[in-house]
């Protein structure tokens, strides 16, 4: 194009010929005149594009590596979008096509100074002789390949199936076998129990301790209590010793002692703050009747407490009321229950006097069990009588499975006896109080008086007792005299009674004349005998 005259060199710039246009990119319309496309001036110079044009690329590419889309060459233009193809005379006519992946150039219109410059755009119309695409930098990446359009005849695309769930990761081996405990009772859930019989198909370990669980849980009988054995404890400190005797020794006489406390505490520990504060009767025969007196579970410790005082104190232990306190048993508890009067009905911390009873009980073993054989002739006095130190711990055992007994039965809670050989030592200690005891019911009038007075040491009347059950045996009562000799063949009467029996009227359970037993002999040896034994109850 010209300008005033002359060559314009900025058509020159872009190799297009002199000729009419519309202030548009192209040829102008046959039989209009001529407008000069640019206003006189200097040539001007077309703006320099960015890099990220040369480069065909958006900006930041390079930067992170993703190509930049480029649009379509006229070869990849779609059919149906194209434009009706023009002839030679038109396609001298146009300008020169922009370079591949960067926008068309735009000039101002001459018409209109200062506007925006409107658009080119691109014949779609691939030429017969394209110029070569510019070379791009070597770090440049690869251009993305070239986008075929969706063709209108193309099938219709199948509907996408449902999702299909991922399958549960494999559990690892130890974690099955840890659960095998869990399934062989079937604690399991649904898939832990499939990853758990899955596993077992192929895992030889696991199938056997699979099936020995199995086995074991079949020996579980629900039915049947589950708390410990209270008899645990002696079982297995008798097989220690067995194996291993202790450096210092328990003494026997004392074993039955610390087995009962054992047991009794035991049934402590399970019990709750209602359970302490639980009413408990105390029976007794006092010589003539039964009596009773009404406490708690927690007063009915601390008499026991209190009581096993005596035993300390004369080992040289602390005595737990002080050094004023009473010397009998009974008198002991009254004044116990008078100063804690908390203790005595529940109302102080759950389980403190227990604590205080058994650290006192341990004490006591210990001490024996240090002091050697000379302690075992050591006498304890009860107030009106004295006991050996080996009787004064029987006698503690007695007691402690009668009032372990009055709690159990205060709860409802299911208390066995002791063992054989326990239960034995305290009936055998009960028949030797026996004579004893009739001789002084004897001087209060309170039994029949002797029939046939003999020397000490020679036989006299006697009456057998006859105790049924593990720990049960026969014994032979003197009748006349504590000091004459019970011979067999000297018997003039018979008791027989269980074990159950027997416990029932040696602590006062139960009246005298109400005693289940098998009687047979002198009526009123009988009759004496058994309130004997009901006499050696106390409080």
């Amino acid at each position: 194009m010209s300008g005033r005259g002359g060559p314009d060199p900025y058509d020159d710039a872009y190799g297009e010929s002199s000729g009419s246009g519309d202030g548009r990119d192209g040829p102008g319309r046959g039989g209009e005149p001529d407008l000069p496309s640019h206003p006189a001036g200097p040539p001007r110079i077309p703006p320099q594009r960015p890099a990220a044009e040369d480069s065909g690329h958006w900006p930041g590419a390079l930067d992170g590596g993703i190509p930049a889309p480029r649009p379509p060459t006229a070869d990849e233009t779609p059919t149906a979008k194209r434009t009706p193809e023009r002839g030679p005379e038109r396609d001298s006519e146009r300008g020169p096509e922009p370079a591949t992946g960067s926008e068309p150039e735009s000039r101002p219109d001459p018409a209109a100074p200062g506007a925006e410059p409107e658009p080119a755009t691109p014949d779609p119309e691939p030429e017969a002789n394209p110029e070569p695409e510019p070379e791009r930098p070597a770090s440049a990446p690869p251009s993305p390949p070239p986008y075929t359009p969706p063709s209108p005849y193309a099938p219709p695309a199948a509907a996408l199936a449902a999702p299909t769930p991922s399958a549960p990761l494999p559990l690892p081996h130890n974690l099955l076998r840890s659960l095998l405990g869990a399934w062989a009772l079937t604690a399991c859930s649904q898939e832990e129990t499939a990853a758990v019989e899955a596993h077992l198909n192929h895992c030889p370990s696991c199938a056997e301790e699979a099936l020995r669980l199995r086995d074991a849980v079949g020996l579980l009988h629900t039915e049947h209590s589950l708390d410990l054995d209270p008899m645990l404890r002696s079982r297995v400190l008798a097989g220690c010793l067995g194996r291993r005797p202790a450096r210092i020794p328990m003494p026997g006489w004392a074993g039955a002692y610390d087995a009962e406390a054992a047991r009794l505490d035991a049934l402590l520990r399970d019990m709750g703050e209602a359970e302490w504060r639980a009413p408990v009767r105390l029976k007794w025969f006092d010589g003539r009747r039964l009596t009773s007196r009404d406490t708690t579970v927690a007063g009915v410790i601390g008499h026991l407490m209190v009581v096993d005082g005596i035993v300390a104190t004369s080992l040289g232990l602390p005595d737990p009321l002080g050094a004023d306190a009473p010397g009998s048993p009974q008198a002991r508890t009254e004044a116990y229950w008078h100063h804690e009067p908390g203790a005595a009905y529940g109302s102080g911390p759950p389980g403190a006097v227990r604590e205080l009873w058994r650290e006192q009980g341990h004490a006591l073993v210990r001490t024996v069990s240090f002091a050697g054989r000379g302690v075992a002739e050591l006498d304890v006095p009860y107030g009106d009588f004295a006991l050996p130190i080996r009787d004064a711990f029987l006698d503690r055992a007695l007691e402690c499975w009668v009032h372990a007994g009055d709690i159990a039965e205060a709860i409802d809670y299911p208390y066995e006896p002791p063992a054989s050989t326990h239960l034995k030592a305290m009936i055998d200690l009960c028949a030797r109080l026996l004579p004893g005891t009739l001789a002084e019911r004897r001087r209060a009038g309170l039994a029949s008086p002797p029939r046939r007075l003999v020397e000490a040491g020679t036989p006299g009347r006697t009456l057998h007792l006859q105790v049924e059950g593990t720990g049960g045996g026969d014994w032979y009562i003197p009748l006349d005299s504590p000091a004459a000799m019970a011979a067999p063949e000297e018997a003039v009467a018979t008791i027989a009674l269980d074990q159950e029996a027997f416990y029932l009227l040696a602590s006062g359970h139960v009246p005298p004349q109400e005693a289940a037993a098998g009687l047979s002999g002198d009526t009123e040896a009988i009759r004496d005998v058994l309130f004997a034994a009901a006499s050696l109850s106390r409080l």
